[in-house]
């Protein structure tokens, strides 16, 4: 199945059918919520987890994602995939343009760099006139798809925004079980020796990390379009620590470990609400315990205890 192992097709059917069954059960905003997130982890756990690359500025190409498909769903009534297009485009450009600056380097030097150049982009949204600046981009209409669906049913727009999950799942799957993502793997193992290979390695590493961008800024415009707003948390340094701690805590450099930490980080975050500040330090608390107890990650340590590969 896609090229799944036995244990990643029963682990992908079951995800499906969560999928599925869960919006007849739980609320559907909450749900889509979580599928972004996981889109944007994933985006985030190919650089890390396959190439070894720690981006600190995640969070910038996931929030102008989202800023230019509300900017362009809401001056131009543009239909919504073209929207979610957009803010993939508006990714892929931006992540090659700050690539080319921070591909040259490797370790905390291009976590550093990375997290500057967020920055930057976080102050061109406070200060660029289109974004709103404070008040960001608000009453962002979801519109029709392909001019026949009116996405301002929450269960309609659930459907799509599992759509565009799923396709981003599988494309990140097709990705690292490519013979472009075995060189990314060996980059990740031992770079030095994948250049004596003859392998030019910033080229395969900037083409990673804008595959990257593209699928953060995808997860960016269909937020934008779930909850018909973009702001500055979207660009936000914060974001980009939470989506870390989302990737680490499901399980680094395994396939369903970005879902599953976003469904824990997102779960306590909506049900944990109601204490206020110390939704910060539950999860500070729980991603300590994970860390010193489960060190690959809920999904990693299932995968090892099993011993199969998810």
């Amino acid at each position: 199945m896609f090229g799944f192992s036995r244990a990643q097709s029963i682990a992908f059917a079951l995800m499906v059918v969560l999928i599925a069954v869960c919006p007849f059960v739980l609320y559907p905003v909450f749900l889509m919520r979580v599928l972004t997130a996981a889109l944007f982890a994933c985006s985030f756990n190919l650089m890390i987890g396959y190439v070894g690359l720690l981006s600190f500025g995640q969070a910038a190409f996931f929030g102008m994602g989202s800023y230019v498909a509300a900017w362009t769903m809401k001056a131009w009534h543009v239909d919504a995939s073209i929207a979610i297009a957009v803010g993939g485009l508006t990714g892929a450009t931006l992540g090659l343009m700050l690539g080319f600056l921070a591909i040259r380097r490797s370790g905390i030097y291009f976590a550093m760099i990375t997290l500057a150049l967020a920055q930057m982009v976080y102050f061109f949204c406070l200060e660029a006139p289109f974004t709103g600046g404070e008040d960001g981009i608000q009453q962002v209409p979801r519109g029709h798809l392909f001019g026949f669906f009116n996405l301002s049913n929450d269960m309609t727009m659930y459907w799509v925004t599992a759509g565009v999950f799923l396709a981003g799942f599988l494309l990140v799957h097709r990705i690292i079980h490519s013979p472009f993502g075995q060189v990314l793997k060996g980059i990740r193992e031992n770079e030095p020796r994948a250049t004596s290979l003859g392998y030019r390695t910033d080229d395969y590493k900037l083409i990673a990390f804008v595959l990257s961008c593209t699928i953060a800024g995808i997860a960016g415009g269909t937020k934008a379009l779930v909850f018909g707003i973009a702001t500055l948390t979207d660009v936000h340094s914060s974001t980009s620590g939470e989506i870390v701690l989302t990737t680490l805590l499901g399980g680094m450099g395994t396939i369903f470990g970005p879902a599953v930490g976003a469904l824990v980080v997102t779960s306590m975050e909506n049900y944990l609400a109601q204490f206020g500040a110390w939704v910060t330090v539950t999860q500070g608390a729980i991603f300590m315990i994970c860390v010193l107890a489960f060190r690959r990650g809920i999904v990693g340590e299932i995968a090892s205890f099993l011993k199969i590969s998810l």
